[in-house]
């Protein structure tokens, strides 16, 4: 027996799984695709399309995303330095922001800026053209 969920025994534990990207970002429309603060546009996968309904009412969107610009072998750290500052005691990651994870995935709470088709147009997204979308959730609705 492994534990217990909901009274009942878990029996197998999942070793690995598949995550699939529902899209990319494609691009940024400033010089820095680092910088959180550009405009950054979102492509979604045609086939994820009728998921996109209703998303025009939220002025905020979680995105998350796989970090796929870091080294494999950062998936071990567990300890950091918060903000990478040495004068800071060492942490557990999960007590962090840090992005060196088991499971890089990232999220941002972005401002929701425009649709316009399958492309979704925010700010505040700390990813860069490139990285692949795992999810999008809804925020904060806009103002009535």
């Amino acid at each position: 027996m492994i534990g217990k969920f909901r009274g009942q025994t878990m029996q197998k534990q999942i070793d690995c799984f598949e995550v699939r990207p529902i899209g990319y970002v494609v691009s940024s429309e400033e010089e820095s695709d680092a910088d959180p603060s550009a405009v950054k546009i979102i492509e979604i996968f045609p086939k994820y399309l009728p998921g996109l309904e209703g998303i025009d009412s939220y002025e905020t969107l979680w995105i998350l995303f796989w970090l796929h610009k870091l080294p494999e072998e950062t998936r071990s750290v567990l300890l950091v330095h918060p903000q990478g500052d040495r004068s800071k005691p060492l942490r557990g990651i999960f007590s962090t922001h840090s992005p060196m994870r088991p499971n890089p995935i990232g999220i941002s709470q972005a401002l929701f800026l425009k649709r316009d088709h399958n492309r979704l147009y925010v700010k505040e997204l700390d990813a860069y053209v490139g990285t692949p979308v795992l999810d999008i959730k809804s925020g904060k609705k806009k103002a009535e």
